[in-house]
């Protein structure tokens, strides 16, 4: 285990310019997506990302804007940003279904997978489902699901509504709370990274809830071979740095970095964060 010093944000450093994402809109079994990909001039393998519940491409586009280099996937959840509502109810089987054949749209075999917060789930799921199309793996801020150490009741509840997308005023008032880190000391970050939140409707947020609903990789998570980077935040209330020691000790090649952060550490330490997974990635 190692961990990142970071004391302050990222606030001073400044992306490569310009936008990272050219969006498509894809028809992949039955269901429109709306899905970023930055080109990236290294080549190699892609990297698709799973963002966390109610985010939408642009979230993490500033991460993406740090790996310039890199081929970048990612795309919005049936009912989430821009992808119109499913049909019927998913679960996150479907979601790696899907993430497959958008790979096949782009003519890849396979990917390096990343997943954050809910997306965590998701890039385990496709790790599992779709093991050969994964060459390595990297889980933030996340945990193995229904079995794992939970956040404080009032964390939850907090976290089971869509409200702070809705109204910036509440986001301010409660993303200490729910993300910690930099949060509890500038709220004002709340405003600034869920700008670009494309708010859809509160269906879409609860299908994502029920997608999880049950779900659990505890019990298999012992049999990934990828090797995997497991990263979290040394102060996340919502998800407890135990539950990133656990995954640790039972994917057999992982490892854990540790940022003196809260939750959303790729938000407010973008170019360490970078740094950490390019490195990770490009070791042989």
């Amino acid at each position: 285990m190692s961990e990142t010093d970071a004391p302050t944000a990222d606030a001073q450093a400044a992306p490569p310019p310009g936008h990272a994402f050219v969006i498509d809109v894809l028809h992949v079994r039955g269901q429109q997506l709306r899905v970023g990909r930055q080109d990236g001039a290294g080549g190699g393998v892609p990297l698709l990302l799973f963002n966390g519940i109610g985010g939408n491409i642009e979230l993490l586009e500033p991460l993406a804007r740090w790996m310039p280099q890199r081929e970048v996937i990612t795309f919005d959840i049936p009912g989430v940003g821009h992808s119109p509502m499913p049909s019927w109810p998913y679960r996150l089987q479907g979601i790696a279904k899907l993430a497959a054949s958008v790979l096949d749209q782009y003519g890849h075999e396979r990917a390096d997978v990343l997943g954050i917060s809910w997306g965590g789930g998701a890039a385990q799921q496709f790790a599992r489902s779709h093991a050969a199309r994964c060459r390595r793996l990297i889980l933030c801020a996340t945990a193995t699901g229904m079995l794992m150490v939970p956040s404080h009741p009032k964390v939850a509840l907090k976290m089971a509504t869509p409200r702070r997308f809705m109204s910036k005023t509440y986001a301010r008032q409660v993303s200490g709370d729910i993300y910690g880190g930099d949060y509890r000391r500038r709220p004002e970050l709340a405003g600034e990274h869920f700008k670009h939140i494309k708010w859809q409707s509160r269906l879409g947020y609860y299908l994502q809830i029920a997608a999880m609903a049950g779900w659990t990789s505890v019990h298999w998570l012992h049999r990934l071979q990828q090797p995997t980077l497991i990263m979290a935040g040394a102060h996340d209330p919502l998800v407890p740095l135990v539950n990133a020691k656990l995954m640790n000790v039972l994917i057999p090649h992982s490892r854990l970095e540790v940022f003196d952060c809260g939750h959303l550490f790729l938000l407010t330490r973008p170019e360490r964060s970078a740094r950490v997974i390019n490195q990770f990635l490009d070791q042989p």
